[in-house]
């Protein structure tokens, strides 16, 4: 398949063995199939890339304009649209259905998602800052130090303080297909993703292993000259 994402939920953890018997930590992922929205030309948008559509639900679920576009799309009501990049010299176009076959066992992955809201936090598990001493007398323990500068009469941004922790994107890189079910629609990737059980995740292609090569390359021959 010529399109480098699909969207998912996080079924949850378990453990794969290989074959040489030994343990393989992997995340779980249900990859129904995603189905082609809308497609992204350099011509009219400037840009490749095509638009999927994710999950099921009911019409009255969907605002009138998303009705309208999933309606001119010949597609069901469906809850999440992304996009995601079309690889070179391919060709994709409305309705076409994506399943987890598009990724090869072995293949490196790229997993963004929503991680679990964890709410007001202090600093001590927010940053994992060390706290005072636990001694009688101590009065610190897990209570936050100085905050910068006193002369600015005022708190610099960007200071590590207590607040709401967690709910935010996160994306994870490094992770390595171990095994895919297109009759399932599972996907299983080796290492932990971010988010609770049920969240919606994106899966795309990984770049960046091709890039460290190519800049361990450079340096090396660099410093044979």
């Amino acid at each position: 398949m010529s399109i480098k994402g699909i969207l998912g939920r996080k079924v949850g953890m378990t453990q794969l063995f290989d074959e040489e018997g030994k343990v393989v930590p992997v995340t779980v992922l249900a990859v129904e199939p995603n189905v082609v929205t809308q497609v992204r030309t350099v011509e009219t948008d400037g840009y490749s890339a095509a638009q999927v559509a994710f999950g099921e639900c009911r019409v009255d679920r969907l605002t009138r304009p998303e009705q309208g576009h999933l309606r001119a799309a010949g597609v069901q009501p469906r809850r999440h649209l992304r996009e995601f990049a079309i690889q070179a010299d391919a060709t994709v176009s409305v309705g076409d259905v994506i399943t987890a076959d598009i990724f090869a066992i072995g293949e490196r992955v790229v997993v963004s998602g929503t991680s679990k809201g964890k709410g007001f936090a202090g600093v001590v598990k927010r940053y994992h800052f060390h706290g005072g001493d636990m001694t009688h007398g101590s009065m610190v323990h897990r209570k936050p130090q100085s905050g910068g500068a006193t002369d600015a009469a005022r708190t610099f941004k960007g200071n590590k303080k207590p607040g709401r922790m967690g709910g935010e994107r996160v994306t994870q890189f490094g992770l390595k297909v171990v095994r895919f079910d297109v009759a399932d629609n599972l996907l299983f990737v080796r290492g932990a993703v971010p988010g609770p059980d049920g969240a919606l995740v994106e899966v795309t292609k990984a770049r960046r292993a091709e890039k460290v090569k190519v800049r361990v390359e450079t340096v090396r021959s660099s410093k044979k000259k």
